[in-house]
């Protein structure tokens, strides 16, 4: 009787129980449902993430390897060269007026520029002339007065054997290349010109030894034909005052003559080559010292301390002797000493 009762109540945990796991069940699936767009979004959101970190990584591989090649170049001694910075072009007409001004500021320095070689006639300019090359004008002027002694016209020149005219002009370095030209020169002018230096370009060039350059010092100074004479010096201020690129002389010399007056090419070879010789030197120019340095585009390339830069000047603005044992009335400078006599051997 007593166990009829107790049915109903297990009957009803059991349901209870059933009912629990059913909730369970609906709960968890709801919160899967739930969760499936989230993680479609976090994983939609990952992707591109990826993506950026993989192209990340290729650009700092990329970047890595143009760093060890450029690294590489410069080890080698190839690294990119840094480009200087353009200069603000100058026009022609520009360029032209600052060269003739160049002119004329050197014409106020040097009013007594004259051809730092001792002559009396052309035969001894040209002489001189041939004898200057790869050597100072002091040394051929310390060399000639013996010379010019023994053999003073073409035809003594001409005839002296070449043994002791070598040894006349040893000095001046290369003489036997010299005691070549100089005969051959002597003979050419003893049989086609009657003895007598040619006052024309053309004749002169046609002498053994004589080019443009020697041409234009015999001209221009003993003739009075204007001529531009392009020596090492005047090649390398042409260059550096910005009226040429070029390197061969006659380029030079056809460049230069675009921008100044014939009636200037004479005396402005000579001032040209006067500032070249005492301030604008090759290997250390001046700068520091130089009157044109406002004018001039190579500023800057040698010494700018004034004081360091005198110490530079030479001949005369260095208070030093010039080149001419007999140099010109108005020149301000000393004369050259002659050549010390050979020490006897004892």
């Amino acid at each position: 009787m007593n166990a009829t009762p107790e049915k109903p109540a297990a009957a009803k945990k059991a349901v209870t129980k059933t009912a629990a796991a059913k909730k369970a069940v609906t709960k968890k699936a709801t919160a899967a449902a739930e969760q499936a767009p989230a993680k479609k979004a976090a994983a939609r959101k990952t992707a591109p993430a990826k993506k950026a970190t993989a192209k990340t990584s290729t650009a700092k591989t990329a970047a890595a390897k143009t760093a060890a090649k450029t690294a590489a170049k410069t080890a080698a001694g190839k690294a990119p060269a840094k480009k200087a910075p353009a200069r603000k072009p100058e026009s022609r007409v520009a360029m032209v007026r600052r060269a003739r001004r160049i002119n004329r500021e050197l014409a106020e320095l040097y009013p007594y520029a004259h051809p730092e070689l001792d002559f009396t006639n052309p035969f001894e300019l040209l002489v001189a002339t041939v004898l200057s090359a790869q050597t100072t004008d002091l040394r051929v002027n310390q060399t000639t007065p013996r010379l010019f002694a023994v053999c003073p016209t073409p035809e003594d020149m001409a005839a002296m054997p070449p043994e002791k005219l070598e040894e006349l002009i040893r000095p001046t370095g290369f003489f036997r290349a010299k005691t070549k030209s100089l005969l051959g020169l002597s003979a050419a002018l003893r049989d086609r010109f009657g003895g007598e230096v040619p006052g024309r370009l053309e004749d002169l060039v046609t002498l053994p030894g004589v080019g443009r350059k020697t041409a234009n010092v015999v001209l221009g100074n003993a003739f009075g034909v204007p001529g531009i004479t392009v020596d090492t010096h005047f090649g390398r201020l042409a260059r550096r005052f910005g009226w040429t690129t070029a390197e061969d002389a006659e380029k030079v010399e056809a460049d230069v003559a675009e921008i100044f007056p014939k009636s200037e090419w004479t005396m402005l070879s000579h001032r040209v080559v006067f500032h070249g010789r005492r301030v604008c030197h090759s290997r250390k120019p001046a700068c520091g010292a130089c009157a044109i340095a406002p004018l001039c585009p190579a500023y800057g390339e040698g010494e700018t301390d004034p004081e360091k830069a005198r110490k530079l000047l030479k001949y005369e603005l260095g208070g030093q002797p010039g080149q001419r044992l007999k140099p010109p009335a108005d020149y301000p400078g000393q004369p050259a000493p002659p050549m010390a006599p050979p020490v006897a051997a004892s």
